[in-house]
């Protein structure tokens, strides 16, 4: 059964939806963009259901409560204290971090800078943030995936295309490949007064970031074949970036909306990571 709570931090306070009891093995998800902790909502069942305590945060921007105004606010490195300090509220000192989009790159950084509290990382369809950049500088068809990047950092421009005709530029960022009733809670959150351009901040700071470092931790990476935004470059390059045990696995037919399109399969490859690394 999934509760939906708040967890209070200094940097503000996060919608949270929970599956699982208090004490069970901790494990943490991370949406991306333009989602939220909702789209967890397979996963959190299955994993609350499984002997875990499942945490999955409305991040900063997305959580009305912690939705800060500069674009400096939305670092890397501020979205990383944000799972920090959500897992100190929590009594966590280790845990599972599970990350999707944008919250994969939030996963790989947290990993590079706190290896010690981390048990195991499972990265979902953004591949490691140096293989990731290299690639769309290197890779022509990274770079010509990677365009819309340009629009998303554009102040106000991006707010006004995204949001015209009743969010069609919103709706069509999930090519259908999800239940329509789910796009619409989705847009319904980010047509909230300040909600996109909060989201689209993270965008905007992406040219602040440190480099992500080499990952130290267990390391699961699933990238799908009909991804949009990922091509084979950055994906197959990831390995190189990990130095603990590593395991890549590459889902045919899906497109980049995996927790979701492809709930069953994603679920069963992290269940077997957590059993796997255990420790």
């Amino acid at each position: 059964m999934i509760e939906a709570t708040k967890i209070s931090t200094d940097s503000g306070t996060f919608d949270v939806l929970t599956s699982g009891e208090p004490g069970g093995r901790e494990v943490m998800l991370l949406h991306g963009f333009p989602e939220s902790a909702i789209e967890w909502e397979f996963q959190l069942t299955a994993l609350g259901g499984g002997g875990c305590y499942a945490v999955a945060p409305d991040q900063r921007g997305y959580s009305p409560g912690a939705r800060p105004e500069q674009v400096a606010d939305y670092r890397v490195e501020e979205l990383v204290s944000d799972v920090a300090a959500i897992a100190d509220q929590l009594d966590w000192q280790r845990f599972d971090l599970i990350g999707h989009d944008w919250g994969a790159y939030v996963a790989w950084a947290a990993a590079a800078t706190m290896p010690e509290r981390i048990r195991s990382l499972t990265a979902v369809s953004l591949p490691h943030p140096a293989a990731f950049l290299r690639a769309m500088t290197e890779d022509e068809d990274q770079a010509q995936r990677s365009q819309y990047f340009n629009l998303l950092r554009r102040p106000r421009v991006a707010e006004r295309v995204l949001l015209a005709d009743n969010a069609s530029g919103l709706r069509q960022i999930f090519d259908w490949k999800i239940p329509e009733d789910r796009i619409d809670d989705y847009i319904y959150r980010l047509t909230q007064p300040e909600a996109l351009t909060a989201a689209l901040n993270w965008y905007r700071a992406m040219h602040l970031a440190e480099p992500t470092g080499p990952i130290q931790v267990p390391t699961l990476y699933v990238w799908s074949t009909e991804d949009t935004t990922v091509g084979s470059t950055a994906a197959l390059a990831t390995a190189a970036h990990v130095t603990a045990p590593y395991r890549f696995e590459m889902l045919e037919d899906i497109s980049h909306w995996i927790p979701e399109q492809a709930p069953e399969a994603l679920t069963r490859l992290i269940m077997e990571h957590l059993l796997t690394h255990r420790t």
